[in-house]
């Protein structure tokens, strides 16, 4: 059995134990994963993702009284309800705030809100930069958005899953994550320009292959220095005199630097950089140039750990032990927000099974690391399943 039909069988079997009858509908939403870009996104940068194929699915029918009704397959089968069409407040867990979160900004757009039944259940992990909240959201949006006959495009779902993630459960993300689980499509990175959210499917050699290898180390950002972060970027571009570091360029972040501090002055260095790291990146992924790829996997990875500081010395220490797997068959890096979570590596595909085997036998006896890889696919954005 694939992991895809696994996790259908998984969230239908959820709902009809919290609602005593099949679902009517189902829908589904990839998680992603960064290839390069990383902290752009809040700064109006480029970006450069994938959606992959592992995500988040929820089980759809018809509900009563009112209400939406939410049951959770993957937190000890937890649920929530609250009224449909009246005022949304924060709920006291996360999960539960990414659908009352959509469903509130869903209201504010004048969207009468059906009465409905929701079982979710997922196969990404979370907390390691694979972004299963942004799948959450954008998962939820759709659903809602299918049982309302509310007509939305790809980019509204990455919209109303952000504004929840930002004001109903506190995390200060860009958009990039659910603008990659929305409108990804398969077989392609994803260029956002996260400023005019124009986006450009990018096609990934067939010679490539993405592995994505799990750290085993956690964290939630909200309890991170994520947010913090973020304003030491809006402070940095204060001082520059521009609204945002995407309109910096590396001759006037040096000449006008004057009286800034070390730490601001790194944060926007690591942007401005990072955004030309992408630039270079989207030719060297369709000729797979593993060479070009490397160096610039290497710098993007320097770069986070000194500039940035959200890598820690555990990442930092498998980093190094998979670039010398990897050798000249490609690059790899941390990605995702930081702090623990996830690395990515862009390899030969015809050397890809054997680097996955090789980083987990070789990666067994750090400390402070329990680590799997694997090969991933890029995928289709969210969507309504045929199961």
């Amino acid at each position: 059995m694939t992991h895809r039909k696994a996790l259908i069988d998984r969230v239908a079997t959820a709902y009809r134990e919290a609602y005593g009858e099949p679902p009517e509908q189902i829908v589904g939403a990839p998680g992603r994963v960064n290839l390069i870009g990383e902290h752009c996104d809040y700064n109006d940068g480029l970006v450069l993702p994938c959606a992959i194929d592992r995500e988040t699915m929820i089980a759809i029918g018809a509900g009563s009284d009112g209400a939406i009704r939410v049951r959770s397959a993957d937190f000890s089968k937890d649920g929530d309800a609250f009224v449909a069409n009246a005022p949304v407040v924060p709920a006291d867990t996360d999960w539960k705030n990414h659908v009352r979160g959509v469903a509130h900004f869903m209201q504010r757009r004048g969207i009468d809100l059906p009465s409905v039944n929701l079982a979710i259940a997922g196969n990404l992990p979370i907390g390691v930069g694979l972004s299963s909240s942004a799948s959450l959201g954008v998962a939820v949006a759709l659903a809602l958005a299918l049982r309302s006959g509310a007509d939305l495009k790809c980019a509204d779902f990455a919209h109303l899953a952000q504004q929840a993630e930002n004001d109903f459960v506190g995390c200060a993300c860009g958009i990039m994550d659910q603008m990659a689980s929305a409108c990804g499509e398969a077989g392609t990175a994803l260029l956002v320009d996260c400023r005019s959210l124009e986006r450009r499917a990018i096609p990934i050699a067939d010679g490539l292959a993405i592995v994505i290898i799990d750290s085993g180390i956690r964290r939630t950002l909200t309890d991170s220095p994520f947010n913090a972060r973020r304003s030491e970027c809006e402070a940095a571009a204060a001082h520059y005199g521009i609204p945002a570091l995407r309109d910096l360029d590396t001759e006037t972040l040096v000449r006008q630097r004057s009286d800034l501090d070390d730490a601001l002055f790194r944060r926007a260095r690591h942007v401005v950089t990072e955004i030309d790291r992408v630039h270079e990146a989207i030719d060297a992924l369709a000729t797979t140039d593993l060479t070009t790829l490397s160096e610039l996997m290497r710098a993007s990875h320097r770069s986070l750990r000194d500039d940035f500081e959200v890598s820690i010395p555990p990442i930092d220490a498998l980093v190094s032990s998979i670039a010398a797997i990897v050798g000249d068959r490609g690059g790899v890096r941390m990605t995702g927000a930081g702090f623990g979570g996830c690395l990515v590596a862009i390899v030969a595909a015809e050397a890809a099974d054997e680097i996955c085997g090789r980083i987990i036998e070789e990666s067994s006896g750090m400390a402070d690391i329990s680590t799997s890889a694997a090969i991933y696919e890029p995928s289709a954005g969210a969507r309504l399943i045929d199961w």
